[in-house]
């Protein structure tokens, strides 16, 4: 288990962890009808984000990538919930509007990816700062 997280959205979320060491760009690299990373060079390429839990550093690109949360929500192929190492700004309004749970964790930022293993099935208690091993 993993406490001390900060909570950025509340909630609870559970599924399988997918992780990437690398940020994404929601606005360029999701296809929210599928849920589906499209860019060839991410290590996430092809994988859907549907019902599981990402585990990523943080979004870049363009603001208008919060929107892509809703789509995706709207969807049905919506993460559970979002564990990031520093939140920004597109994840966190992004996940508001689709109310995705979010938590970061800014001081294990550095080690965030090793904490979680990829494909381990977990847990987040945004409310309640805490990220367990299901």
């Amino acid at each position: 288990m993993i406490t001390g997280c900060r909570r950025i959205v509340g909630g609870k979320g559970e599924g399988e962890a997918l992780v990437s060491s690398q940020p994404i760009n929601f606005l360029a690299m999701v296809e929210a009808k599928s849920g589906r990373i499209t860019d060839p060079k991410h290590k996430l390429y092809g994988k859907s984000l549907k019902d599981t839990v990402l585990v990523f550093p943080n979004a870049v690109g363009s603001s208008v990538g919060a929107y892509v949360f809703y789509s995706l929500k709207e969807a049905g192929t919506a993460p559970k919930a979002i564990v990031c190492a520093k939140a920004d700004i597109t994840t966190a309004s992004g996940c508001a509007i689709a109310n995705i749970p979010v938590v970061d964790l800014p001081e294990k930022s550095s080690s965030l990816v090793s904490l979680v293993r990829p494909g381990s099935r977990i847990k987040v208690d945004a409310d309640a700062g805490q990220i367990a091993t299901v």
